[in-house]
C-alpha cells in the first residue's frame, strides 16, 4: 500500500512536491481505511486520489514521475548498461536543472511494515539511495548510499546480507535495489517486487491494443464473469462476449449486442471508441483490485461517460469490491466526478489534489484541503468558479474575441 510519494526536478515538477494517501491525525475521513502497522501503530489511508487541473498544468507528470521511479527500480541494473549516464527527464525551463539531481521517494507498506525508499539521479550516476524500515515502529536504516563520499555505501547494523556482492555488482548508474531484485536478494526482493506489482499506468493513447488483448485473455480465466457483468451494467446494450480463435491461436473478441431481432455479435472494429476504451480498462482494473495494487489512470474521463468514471471511483471505495486495499490515482479534467447526481460528494476534499503552474512554468501540487472548503460547499461549482485555483485563466468569450482580432489583422495585412 502506498502512503506518500515525493519528487523533485522531474518534468514540470521543479521543487519538491508530495502526494499523500495518509489522513492527518487531526482530520477525519469516511473514505479512509484503517491500516495497522508493525509496532502497534495505525493510520487512516485513502483508497484513491484524483488530480485535477488545467491543461498542461502537470497532472500527467505526477503519474509519469511515479512510472519513472518504477522504471528505474526495475530496469537500471539490467537495461541501463547501454547508457553512458542516466536516462531522466529534468525540469526543462531552467538551464541549471541538468546539473541538479532528480529526487524520488516513497513511503509504502508491505505486510504491515512501513518502508521508506528513495534515490537521487544525477546526469551520469546515482547520487544517493536509501532504504529505511520500521519493523517495530521505529526507523532502521538499512542502506545509506552517497556517491560524494569516499565510502559510498554505508550499512548501519548487520541487517542486509551479501552486501559486498551487491556493491560489487551495482554500477554507478544503477540502483542497488535494482541489482538486489534482479538477483533475487532474500531481504530486499520484497521491496523490489512491490514496484514490479504496482504503479501500472493506463492512459487513453498508449498500449490500448495490449490492454484490449489482456482483457480478452482474461475472458478465458476466472475474471470472465466480472468482465461481462461490468460490460452489461455499463448499459452499452451488451449482453455477452464471444472469443474467436484465429489460426495462430490468438483470440479476438466480439461483443454481443441486444437488438430488436435478437442478439448480434459485432466485429471489434465496429465498436465505438468509448466501448473499446471501457473494455480495455476492465482487465487491468480487475487485476489491480484482486492484487491490492496501486493503479494509475491518466485522464479517467477520456472516452468514458462521467457516470462510468464515477463507478470506477465507487469500486475502489467499496470494501466488498476492493477487499485487498487496492489504490487508484487518476487525473481528470471533468469536475463532475467530484459530486454525485444528488448533490453529495463523491470525493472528500482530502482525496482531491490540484496542479497549477507558477510564473516560471513549474508545477505546484497541493490538496484541496489547503483551500479550506466549507463542510457543505459544492466542490464542483466552487472548482469551476476558480475558488480553489487550478483552472484555466480564461474569460468567457476570450477565444472568440482573440480570433476576431487576429482575423481583422490578417485582412489589414492582406
Amino acid at each position: 500500500m502506498l502512503l506518500r510519494f515525493r519528487v523533485a526536478n522531474v518534468s514540470s515538477l521543479r521543487e519538491e512536491q508530495e502526494l499523500s494517501f495518509v489522513v492527518p491525525d487531526d482530520e477525519s475521513s469516511a473514505a479512509a481505511r484503517p491500516l495497522e502497522l508493525a509496532g502497534g501503530r495505525s493510520s487512516g489511508v485513502l483508497p484513491l486520489i484524483g488530480i485535477f487541473g488545467a491543461n498542461a498544468s502537470g497532472k500527467s507528470n505526477v503519474l509519469t514521475a511515479l512510472v519513472d521511479m518504477r522504471t528505474a527500480v526495475l530496469n537500471s541494473y539490467a537495461r541501463w548498461a547501454s547508457y553512458e549516464g542516466v536516462p531522466r527527464r529534468v525540469f526543462a525551463l531552467d538551464a541549471g536543472s541538468e546539473s541538479e539531481p532528480s529526487f524520488f521517494e516513497v513511503d509504502l507498506v508491505i505486510d504491515g511494515v512501513r518502508w521508506t525508499y528513495g534515490f537521487e539521479l544525477g546526469a551520469s550516476r546515482v547520487e544517493a539511495e536509501w532504504i529505511h524500515s520500521y519493523p517495530r515502529g521505529h526507523r532502521q536504516v538499512w542502506l545509506d548510499r552517497d556517491a560524494s563520499r569516499a565510502e559510498v555505501y554505508e550499512w548501519p547494523g548487520s541487517r542486509v546480507k551479501d552486501r559486498a556482492q551487491l556493491v560489487r555488482r551495482t554500477r554507478p548508474n544503477a540502483l542497488l535495489l535494482s541489482t538486489a531484485g534482479t538477483d533475487n536478494h532474500p531481504q530486499l526482493s520484497p521491496l523490489f517486487h512491490w514496484f514490479r506489482r504496482n504503479l501500472w499506468l493506463i492512459n487513453p493513447e498508449d498500449e490500448r491494443v495490449q490492454r484490449e488483448a489482456f482483457t480478452t485473455q482474461e475472458l478465458a480465466g476466472n475474471r470472465a464473469r466480472r468482465i461481462e457483468e461490468l460490460l452489461q451494467v455499463a448499459d452499452l446494450g451488451i449482453t455477452g462476449t464471444e472469443v474467436v480463435q484465429d489460426s495462430r491461436g490468438q483470440g479476438t473478441v466480439k461483443l454481443i449486442h441486444r437488438s430488436a431481432t435478437g442478439e448480434v455479435a459485432f466485429d471489434w472494429q465496429a465498436e465505438s471508441f468509448g466501448t473499446r476504451s471501457w473494455f480495455a480498462l476492465l482487465g487491468p482494473l480487475l487485476l489491480a483490485l484482486d492484487d491490492g495494487a496501486v493503479l494509475l489512470v491518466d485522464e479517467l474521463d477520456a472516452s468514458l461517460h462521467p457516470r462510468f468514471a464515477a463507478e470506477i471511483v465507487r469500486l475502489f471505495h467499496d470494501p466488498h469490491a476492493n477487499p485487498n486495499g487496492a489504490q487508484l490515482i487518476f487525473t481528470s479534467h471533468d469536475p463532475s466526478v467530484l459530486s454525485t447526481p444528488s448533490g453529495g460528494r463523491l470525493l472528500e476534499p482530502g482525496q482531491v489534489w490540484l496542479t497549477e503552474k507558477d510564473k516560471d512554468g513549474a508545477t505546484e501540487l497541493y490538496p484541496l484541503t489547503a483551500a479550506s472548503p466549507g463542510e457543505d460547499e459544492d466542490l464542483m461549482k466552487s472548482y469551476l468558479a476558480g475558488a480553489f485555483g487550478a483552472v484555466p485563466s480564461l474569460m468567457e468569450g476570450q477565444i472568440a474575441r482573440r480570433l476576431l482580432a487576429a482575423r481583422e489583422y490578417e485582412v489589414e495585412q492582406g
